[in-house]
């Protein structure tokens, strides 16, 4: 079964959605059986790369709230992060452009370590002092300690039009599935779930879905048995009637 999560690294309900679905996947029986793809999706599709400015006053620019508002927002965020055991620093943190972190989280994917650098970008993002906006090797030394290859890490960042179509094409796709924010987990192609929900949630979805991930079910003709077919070890030779 495979769950497919659409998010943001700038995102921080996205960085708690992940723990808590996290926290009813290591609960849920099949958990061996389940594959989780990272989807792209930018909150700000079109900020520049050297465009990056601190978060409360971001905040009041783009939500029209006032500073305390914002900073309120942000304690609240840390709270809700530590009780999902995340570290969250709620004052001086950046915002910036996220495509070349999601440009390098497809080469992630198709390495193997998707789950491992998106993992990294998140507490790079929200738990630690260094900006992950507009710094290059602050990526490739997250990159590297997700497991991926130092050189094709910097060949991705050294090329915009790299993993440029995946990034957009996952954009579309949640599009056209619906979701206009992040996080938004989609299970097995049947189920949404939207925002960071409970852990209970999760699993209760988690749980329906396996429900209704069935094998298919062969129609057999009513009294003709098998009929012939070629598979690893040849094909069948029709009978003579």
């Amino acid at each position: 079964m495979r769950v497919e999560i659409w998010s943001d690294i700038a995102c921080p309900w996205c960085y708690v959605g992940k723990a808590r679905f996290e926290k009813a996947l290591q609960t849920f029986p099949h958990r061996d059986a389940v594959e989780v793809v990272h989807r792209s999706f930018e909150l700000d599709p079109n900020r520049a790369k050297d465009d990056i400015q601190p978060v409360i006053p971001m905040l009041t620019k783009k939500y029209g709230m006032s500073k305390a508002q914002a900073q309120a927002g942000e304690e609240n965020l840390g709270t809700q992060a530590a009780a999902e055991g995340l570290d969250y620093r709620t004052r001086d943190r950046d915002h910036g452009s996220t495509f070349d972190m999601h440009r390098l989280l497809h080469l992630a994917k198709e390495r193997g370590r998707q789950d491992e650098l998106i993992q990294n970008l998140y507490k790079a993002n929200f738990a630690e002092e260094r900006s992950v906006f507009g710094d290059d090797e602050r990526l490739v030394e997250l990159a590297v300690d997700a497991g991926l290859d130092e050189d094709e890490a910097r060949k991705v960042l050294a090329d915009p039009a790299a993993y440029a179509d995946e990034v957009r094409a996952d954009e579309r796709e949640a599009a056209e599935l619906g979701a206009n924010g992040v996080p938004f987990f989609v299970l097995d192609r049947k189920y949404g779930v939207s925002g960071a929900q409970p852990a209970e949630v999760f699993a209760q979805a988690l749980e329906q879905a396996w429900a209704s991930h069935s094998p298919l079910k062969l129609i057999q003709a009513d009294s003709q048995g098998d009929a012939e077919a070629c598979g690893p070890d040849g094909c069948a030779v029709p009978h003579q009637h």
